[in-house]
């Protein structure tokens, strides 16, 4: 049986109404209408950098924070601790320059990543280890040692 080229994608209208939030919508009897117009898409380019999904575990003496990185060279990557507070961020290049205009698929992300987040236990901050291999980044601290409570006899 032939198919048409078109089958398995959504009409415009359709594809609009998808996307489209309460406020863009209008009320009758009996059904609830879509009213798309023009003004309803922005063109224009988002300015939040994507997120970095990361893995936080410890073992005895180490923390760890391992983030999937692959596309990303170690010149364009940044990875900076302040007071407990990790910074990780970078760009993804997808290496491929052309000027597209007609696009079917666009589902990675390609461009400006960051993530920040307060480390759950106390580390050395100047005993760290950093290594990108395979494109995983894995970054080694060492855990400050909690000492144990020290009991205090009341007079």
């Amino acid at each position: 049986m032939a198919r048409k080229q078109n089958d398995d994608l959504l009409i415009e209208d359709e594809l609009a109404a998808a996307f489209l939030n309460d406020d863009d919508l209008t009320t009758t009897e009996t059904t609830t209408v879509a009213t798309v117009t023009d003004d309803t898409w922005d063109d224009s380019e988002e300015e939040f950098p994507g997120q970095l999904a990361v893995d936080v575990y410890e073992t005895e003496d180490k923390l760890v924070v391992k983030a999937r990185t692959a596309g990303v060279n170690k010149e364009e990557l940044d990875v900076s601790i302040s007071d407990g507070i990790l910074t990780i961020s970078g760009t993804l290049s997808s290496g491929d320059e052309t000027d597209a205009t007609n696009w079917h698929i666009q589902e990675c992300y390609w461009g400006e990543f960051s993530r920040t987040l307060a480390l759950p236990v106390s580390v050395k901050e100047d005993e760290v280890e950093a290594i990108l291999k395979d494109g995983v980044l894995s970054i080694i601290f060492s855990k400050v040692k909690q000492e144990q409570a020290k009991k205090i006899q009341v007079l």
